[in-house]
This record gives C-alpha cells, structure tokens and sequence, in this order.
C-alpha cells in the first residue's frame, strides 16, 4: 500500500534534521512510492521565525520533498511537541506514517507490512510517565483514569505477562514514529483528547508533570480507540534496520549501529548536503571532523550502560554533547 511520511521541520535544528531524514529514504528507499511532507509550523504561537532557511527548502524539494505550512491554533512555542498533532490536519486524507525528524532510513519502508487499519507507535521507550508518588495513586489508578475518560476498556491492552503495577504492564509508547490509514479522523481525536488532558486533568493525574509527555499520554489512548496497539514482528523492521531513531547526533555515535554510523556518514558525500551541514556545529564536528568516533570509543557497543541518562553525562564531560 501506497503510504505518506509525516516528519516536522522549522528554522533551526529540525531543518537540518529533515534533510538528514530524507536524504536517508532517497537513499535507501529510492521505490519509496508515496509523497514525504515536511510540515512546517507557523503562527502567533511562536516567537521568532519558523520558517525553513531557503538553502535547506531548496535541498529538501530537489529530493522531492513537499514543504506542508500549517498554523498552530492550540500548541507552538509552550509545547513543540504538540507540532505533531497539529500537523495531522494538513495532510492529505491518506494512510501516513509519521517519524520524528531526527530519524535515518536505514532501509526500505516499502518492505515493511503495514496495517494502516490497526494503529502503532513506537516501543522504544522508557519508563518516563507516571512517575509514582509514595502513598499517591499507582499505575492502574492513573492509566484506569484516563481510559475512563474517553470510554474506553483499558483490559485489554494490558500486558499481562508483566508483573502488576509496573509501567511495562501499561500501553505505552515513544511517539517518535505513529501511523494510520487517516490522519484526519487520527489527529482531530488526537488534538482534542490531548487538550482535555492538559486543561483538566483525571484528579490521579494532579501530581504528574504533562510537559513534556503529554503526546505520549494520549497517545496510546488514541491508537486503543482506534482498534490498534502494540507492534507485531511484522513491525520489527522500525527502531532496528529499517529506521533509527536517534534523537541527537552524539547519542547516535555512542549507541546506535554500526549501520546507522555508516548510513549517517554515506550522506555527507554529497557535496551540497555537506556545505549546508558545514554551518551545524553537531554535523561539523562530530561528523566532518570525526569526532563522533572518539565518543563511540567511550563505550563498549555490547555492554552500553543501562540508564541512557549515564551515556549523556559521559558525554557531556568528555565535551561531544553537541546539539
């Protein structure tokens, strides 16, 4: 099935990030059949410009890329996140694949057997939300608010071969990569639950920080509502060796793959990729200036540390911190 990819890009880091992203699929999708749109974000709810600088808009169409503009009328500078609900309204009504912008194509989306009737996301997350007060409301306390909510059984997307009140029991997933056959009826549902969420919150929720989790909140919600949930094998290709989602170019170096390494620096060959990159300090130094290598030699790619926030310090005192 012919299918559309959704990614985000404004002034600043994301226009590079866009150009990364789909300069990867062109490269290692090149059958890729649907239409790739760039929606760029805009309005009184910003502060400044966020428009993609001209270089990277002419770089991202000369790979046929569509630059989508839409305004922000709930979300914007007071929480960037809420750019991918928001965006889901400018789209064509037509099966979609949304990726955060800071993911690498590492081989061909069209392999991968989509069922834009039964939605996912992305499971390469951590417990990040609720965070669990003593004597406060447990998991099954908060999550059962919500899905009381919006009327729906909160049953059966629980997993049951995880031990009660754990975070891993619960539908919860990392919003770096969502799709479904609409992104009208998903991104309407989407935006309004999230904005009930946030303006009046269950009273299990009153203690628990909604910045910036609040897409990751409501999404499992929406993709429950709409008959889907966690990813099957037939998905395994996403996060692994199809996509990389690698969320800033030091964490990429320190524990992604090899081929995600390989794929990162393939793109840099082109000679108008490199001159645009030459004016981002992460893509100056770290890749054209290799010094993404001396931070992959700071860690063992077999034993990486198991709290992620380790790796960030490691390399924010060795100096490769970079974003």
């Amino acid at each position: 099935m012919t299918f559309n990819i959704l990614a985000i890009g404004q002034n600043g880091r994301l226009s590079y990030e866009a150009l990364l992203l789909v300069a990867s699929l062109r490269q290692n999708d090149p059958g890729f059949a649907g239409k790739v749109f760039i929606a760029e974000p805009s309005g009184a709810r910003w502060q400044g410009d966020t428009h993609i600088p001209a270089p990277h808009r002419k770089a991202l169409e000369s790979m046929g890329a569509t630059i989508l503009p839409f305004e922000n009328k709930v979300f914007g500078q007071s929480y960037p996140y809420g750019n991918k609900i928001e965006a889901l309204a400018a789209l064509p009504d037509e099966p979609f694949l949304f990726l955060d912008t800071d993911t690498l194509i590492l081989s061909p989306l069209s392999d991968i057997a989509f069922d834009f009737s039964r939605p996912s996301a992305s499971m390469r997350r951590e417990g990040t939300w609720p965070k669990i007060e003593l004597y406060g409301p447990s998991y099954a306390e908060i999550w059962g608010s919500l899905y009381d909510r919006f009327g729906l059984d909160m049953g059966p997307t629980l997993d049951l071969s995880q031990p009660l009140d754990y975070w891993q029991r619960h539908l919860y997933f990392n919003a770096g990569w969502f799709f479904h056959q609409s992104p009208r009826a998903f991104g309407e549902r989407f935006l309004a639950w999230a904005l009930d969420i946030k303006t009046n919150p269950p009273e299990p929720l009153i203690l628990q920080e909604l910045d910036p989790w609040l897409d990751q909140v409501t999404l499992p919600l929406v993709i429950h509502a709409f008959g889907g949930g966690r990813p099957g094998p037939e998905l395994a290709g996403l996060d692994t060796t199809a996509t990389c989602h690698y969320r800033a170019i030091p964490l990429l170096y320190a524990k992604e793959s090899d081929r995600a390494v390989a794929v990162l620096e393939s793109l840099f060959q082109d000679k108008a990729l490199r001159q645009i990159a030459k004016d981002h300090e992460p893509y100056r130094r770290l890749v054209l200036q290799r010094w993404g290598h001396k931070a992959r030699a700071l860690f063992d790619q077999n034993d990486l540390p198991a709290r992620e926030q380790v790796i960030r310090n490691t390399l924010k005192r060795e100096g490769y911190w970079l974003r």
